[in-house]
């Protein structure tokens, strides 16, 4: 008989039925894929390596507590998990990588076109300084794909995969997350010129 690769689905419902060799199955599938993706973002072994170990101590804990619900999804909820800790990491070492400037996203473009100022410059230092909260405040699925996009450098069709929705509902979401980044950097703005 021809060996038939048994879905992940299943796997993860014979792990959670209490078949410890299912998840082993279910790592050794998928764990270049998810370490690669942990080690071009962080560029660490060690790091990396510890990152790998958490994702999966995370992914039993919740398979173990019958709270998935993934519905045969198991690679892109293990990546989101991966990439959540990827998350954690940056932000306890205040190591988030610096914007690269790209064609969707210059932080100067969140700027009044206005030439910058001594006064404008100070503010848009200011607003450099406190993007990370300002992010904070945009709806969770558009500051998923602004984070992915911006500071993961992931392309569209990878944040597709990993959010589940369609590059063009991706792309849709990154448009309107830079169009409320530009409110909310007014609202600031002008709260910091008063």
């Amino acid at each position: 008989m021809a060996n038939v690769q048994t879905p992940d689905a299943l796997l993860v419902k014979n792990y959670m039925s209490g078949d410890e060799n299912a998840l082993t199955t279910l790592i050794n599938r998928h764990q270049t894929k998810i370490y690669s993706f942990i080690y071009s973002k962080i560029s660490d072994r060690d790091i990396s390596d510890d990152i790998f170990q958490d994702t999966f101590i995370k992914v039993i804990k919740t398979l173990k507590s019958n709270s998935y619900n993934e519905e045969g999804k198991f690679l892109p909820w293990v990546m989101r998990i991966a990439h959540n800790l990827i998350i954690d990491h940056f932000r306890r070492n205040k190591k988030m990588p610096m914007y690269r400037e790209t064609e969707e996203f210059s932080i100067f473009s969140l700027m009044t076109d206005k030439s910058l100022t001594i006064e404008n410059q100070m503010i848009s230092d200011q607003v450099e300084s406190d993007l990370r909260k300002i992010i904070e405040e945009l709806p969770e699925d558009q500051k998923e794909v602004l984070v992915m996009r911006m500071y993961q450098d992931l392309s569209f069709k990878e944040i597709s995969e990993l959010t589940g929705v369609s590059i063009n509902t991706a792309l849709g979401r990154m448009r309107y997350a830079i169009l409320n980044l530009r409110k909310i950097i007014e609202k600031h703005q002008i709260i910091l010129t008063n």
